[in-house]
């Protein structure tokens, strides 16, 4: 479904663009709830976007529609505050973090990370299968007392998978950059793009593997 370009303002009855406030009367609008978050943010429509501004853009949103200033409006002002501030808050989440905005860049050309994207990445197979390996050998180090032994392989082994994530992330970039409005490889994008992300979901596991382990050995 499309967003419609123009509301209907609840205060004046205006036709007026979407928009946080109705440009004839100033009173707070409600924003359509399928309103894409660069939309809801007021920031270019592309995942390269400008981390700064797109801060600098919330806090200002954020200062605009805060509960205070509406204390003595309507209360169909007060509820136009407040639905627009979630819808705020959750678009700069989302926004904020590459990886949930490259996976959201995919929905908003009808992809979904899931979809036909369950396996393992084929360049990931083998450090995967490794690392689950090491782990159970560490477990039984553990067990056997070789606790400072245990220590030591975790922390290279944290090293190594955050210079695996942060190489991928530099991808995540690269792809990011690519993207334009004319772009003829948009289908090539999209196919790295969710590789990227799928890369970037495993090493996260990983990481979190290696930090449950960290946490049995800090609790031996």
């Amino acid at each position: 479904m499309t967003t419609p370009e123009t509301i209907r303002c609840w205060r004046c009855q205006s036709e007026v663009p979407v928009a946080l406030l109705c440009s004839r009367c100033g009173a707070v609008q409600p924003l359509p709830t399928d309103l894409d978050y660069f939309r809801v943010l007021g920031v270019e429509r592309n995942p390269a976007l400008d981390e700064s501004a797109l801060s600098s853009r919330y806090y200002e949103l954020s200062r605009r529609l805060h509960p205070d200033l509406y204390q003595t409006a309507s209360a169909q002002e007060r509820e136009a505050s407040l639905h627009n501030s979630a819808i705020i808050n959750r678009a700069y989440r989302t926004l904020r973090d590459p990886a949930q905005r490259g996976v959201y860049w995919l929905e908003l050309h009808g992809e979904k990370l899931g979809a036909n994207n369950n396996r393992v990445p084929p360049q990931l197979a083998s450090l995967v299968f490794a690392v689950q390996e090491q782990l159970e050998e560490l477990r039984d180090a553990r067990r056997a007392g070789k606790q400072a032994e245990v220590d030591n392989a975790l922390s290279q082994l944290r090293t190594q998978l955050e210079e695996q994530r942060a190489q991928t992330q530099a991808a995540l970039t690269r792809n990011f950059s690519r993207w334009h409005d004319d772009s003829p490889e948009t289908s090539a994008l999209l196919a790295e793009l969710k590789s990227v992300l799928s890369e970037l979901a495993y090493l996260r596991t990983l990481l979190r593997d290696v930090e449950k382990e960290n946490e049995v050995s800090w609790n031996a």
